[in-house]
């Protein structure tokens, strides 16, 4: 459960749709060029191959173009917020998880997937309110702020898929990246509020977190700074803090600064 306090941060909904149409034609493009072995490639996520996850990449933006072509739900408050939805995913990911276990025979042709996908969504986006609800397992959202959860999809799943095959380097759209760091550096934010720990991730996000004194001025007495991709696997849980910091990719200076107790933030 989120801790009731929640931290807000808005969102460029023009960068951010350009930002989801960018990093998914990056995985598609490698996507594309992989070979049936390199498909059937294990993964770090337990009982997911390479297939499952390019698989479950398209299905992640091809929600947002499905709920497009229905009805939009009935106008009103959303079910949930960009706030709430690190700390509800792991509804999501049991989903995502059974999917991915598909007898091989019903899997479909990933080149055609791809390209269903990105017709639909070229097709459906461009026109749609970012305040229109759409409905997700988790509940309705607005379009605007499941945009941005689609940004931590495509951004984490693209380094699990750069993991698992080596050479794959599927690139970041810095605008993607960005968005899927804020969203995750808020997401510590709301799930231990103070200000006694400054969260550098350079350069998009600087948060404040854990309960303590708060400093006020000059250089805070405890920081911990670290680089986006770095940050994003913390965060989902694909690296563990002591890894991390012990391989010299976190930097935590003062008493307070240690997360391990905090990550990952993401329920998955």
């Amino acid at each position: 459960m989120p801790p009731a306090k929640k931290r807000t941060r808005s969102y460029d909904p023009v960068k951010t749709r350009a930002a989801v149409l960018t990093q998914f034609a990056h995985v598609r493009e490698a996507v594309a060029r992989l070979a049936p072995d390199a498909l059937e490639r294990p993964t770090r996520l337990a009982g997911w191959t390479v297939y499952d996850l390019a698989a479950h990449l398209a299905r992640a933006v091809d929600v947002v173009a499905r709920n497009l072509a229905e009805p939009a739900p009935a106008p009103g408050r959303p079910e949930v917020t960009l706030p709430d939805w690190p700390f509800a995913t792991a509804t999501a990911t049991a989903t995502a998880t059974a999917t991915a276990a598909a007898a091989p025979d019903t899997r479909p042709d990933l080149a055609a997937l791809y390209a269903d996908v990105a017709a639909r969504t070229e097709r459906l986006l461009p026109d749609a309110e970012d305040t229109r609800l759409v409905r997700t397992v988790l509940g309705t959202m607005t379009l605007a702020d499941y945009l941005v959860t689609r940004t931590v999809e495509l951004c984490v799943h693209t380094d699990d898929l750069n993991d698992a095959v080596p050479g794959l380097d599927i690139p970041y759209d810095r605008q993607a990246l960005a968005a899927c760091t804020r969203l995750l550096a808020d997401a510590l934010a709301v799930k231990a509020p103070g200000g006694s720990v400054e969260v550098r991730i350079p350069p998009y996000a600087v948060v404040q977190c854990v309960e303590g004194p708060k400093h006020t001025r000059g250089t805070p007495p405890n920081v911990v700074e670290t680089d986006p991709l770095t940050w994003l696997r913390l965060a989902a849980g694909r690296r563990t803090w002591a890894d991390e910091r012990d391989g010299g990719r976190v930097s935590a200076s003062g008493e307070r600064a240690d997360l391990s107790a905090l990550l990952p933030v993401l329920s998955r």
